[in-house]
């Protein structure tokens, strides 16, 4: 774990220091996007700009938007970063060999533009968690000539996550920002933004304290009424499609679990659309040309200990042959099918008679425990609470344990599950096409929460308080319980 925090920040789990609280979700698939028009033109030739994002979605063959001024834009492109200076006519750009398929981790990238400088190499530098890629620039780069006039700065528009394509918004971001610095008029590394933790080596925030320039502008998501506030004093952003709900708080110094979208399992069936910062699930039929099929996830951050919680509400109308619940971490795959039948694993069905089911190595799904039934509601919450410390698992239904049928036993032993592999991930399949999920693990959630109850800790915000002693999935627990 170590060393691959090293390479992407997975939240600065107790290294203490500068906290970021809060960040912003977008969703490609609802048009979210901020955008403002300084009204007079900045530094066009020297700035920088300093952002961490968290992906929740991957498009090999597409392009995903962080901040565009004009032709002058830094986003995603088919998984790898890429850099565009274009204006006036000419056009210049850098990309990067390397990818960012890490949609568990946060990465922090700073972007530098001077085009004062005498050495072309030295007009546009890249970094990620303090790391430069400039030297992974592929070699159909161009370089700016010098004294180059960006449209960064410019009195054209600026947008986070968007870039307009006539009058067409396209390139949308999927994803969590945070901390988003634009520098007018001074060339600054990433030390200005961040540090490496002494202990874990993790590359991790810290509090920016220069000036940001005639156009410059912070956004720290602090305020959930004005979601583009510039802190620095600026002009505020227009929010397009965002409302207060947008606000998370899965931060790079608290990192919160989510569905991994290189884990929704696509076998000869059908495949589970990972949307909204990955806490929503839906079925989607690609596969056999029928109505129904499997269909299924997987998340990030497994567990070995702890005792650990979150909730889950299925889409109105929608129930049976659903199943939430754990599995072997060594046999998360992108096939449904191997899950399904060699993958260890445990999950509450719910429908008109809602039964625990264990699948065990190279056996088949048996009823484990068939549970006391109930009516459903289509606002019926239900929550898993995971006792990785004594291998018991417990299900709630609208903040109530569910019990086992004839019996007042809420606990269930997990024994067998992980002793064929540990660690343990949380697990989604279901058989009908259309259905889906909405997954709350506390940093962010599209359920709609009265509550707003956390754990002991003061993490996460859940409809429901969880029981004494579990806590939500997140860096900042891990590294105390985990």
């Amino acid at each position: 774990m170590e060393t691959l925090q090293r390479t992407a920040n997975r939240g600065s789990v107790s290294t203490g220091g500068y906290e970021i609280d809060n960040s912003l979700k977008f969703e490609a698939d609802n048009t979210e996007y901020l955008s403002k028009t300084p009204s007079s033109a900045g530094n066009r030739r020297t700035w920088t700009l300093s952002v961490w994002i968290k992906r929740t979605e991957l498009a090999s063959s597409a392009s995903m938007q962080i901040l565009s001024a004009g032709d002058t834009y830094l986003h995603f492109d088919a998984d790898k970063l890429k850099a565009n200076f274009r204006s006036a006519g000419e056009n210049f750009f850098f990309a990067t060999n390397r990818v960012f398929r890490d949609t568990s981790a946060w990465y922090h990238i700073v972007l530098q533009c001077d085009t004062t400088q005498g050495t072309d190499t030295n007009r546009a530098k890249l970094w990620v968690n303090g790391e430069s890629q400039t030297a992974d620039w592929l070699n159909s780069y161009s370089n700016m000539s010098q004294n180059y006039e960006t449209l960064m700065n410019n009195d054209n528009a600026h947008r986070v996550g968007m870039y307009l394509d006539g009058s067409t918004p396209v390139e949308l971001f999927n994803g969590y920002m945070a901390e988003m610095h634009l520098v007018d008029g001074t060339a600054l590394e990433p030390t200005s933004f961040g540090e490496f933790d002494d202990d874990s080596g993790i590359w991790k925030p810290k509090a920016y304290t220069g000036s940001h320039g005639t156009n410059g502008f912070y956004l720290d998501f602090a305020d959930s009424a004005n979601l583009g506030n510039d802190a620095s004093g600026g002009l505020d952003f227009t929010e397009t499609n965002i409302t207060a709900g947008d606000q998370a708080t899965d931060t790079p110094t608290n990192n919160f679990a989510h569905w991994n979208p290189s884990m929704a399992y696509d076998g000869n069936e059908g495949r589970s659309e990972i949307t909204e910062g990955g806490t929503t699930l839906t079925n989607s039929n690609t596969g056999n040309g029928s109505s129904n099929g499997w269909y299924g996830g997987a998340g990030t951050i497994p567990v070995t200990s702890g005792k650990w919680y979150w909730e889950y509400q299925p889409f109105a109308g929608t129930f049976g042959y659903r199943g939430v619940g754990i599995m072997g971490a060594d046999y998360v795959t992108d096939d449904i099918d191997d899950i399904r039948d060699y993958g260890p694993n445990l999950y509450l069905r719910d429908g008109a008679t809602p039964k625990i089911y264990q699948h065990l190595q190279s056996g088949t799904n048996t009823v484990y425990k068939t549970m006391t039934s109930w009516t459903s509601n289509n606002s019926d919450i239900f929550a898993i609470a995971l006792n990785m410390d004594d291998e018991e698992i417990t299900f709630y239904r609208n903040g109530t344990a569910i019990t086992e049928n004839g019996t007042s036993n809420t606990t269930f032993s997990i024994s067998s599950v992980i002793a064929q592999s540990s660690p343990i991930i949380f697990h989604y399949q279901s058989y009908a096409n259309g259905t889906g999920i909405y997954f709350n693990f506390g940093g962010y959630t599209e359920m709609s929460i009265s509550s707003a109850a956390s754990d002991a800790n003061g993490y996460g915000t859940f409809e429901y308080a969880p029981p004494t002693g579990y806590y939500a999935l997140c860096t900042k627990n891990l590294a105390e319980y985990g």
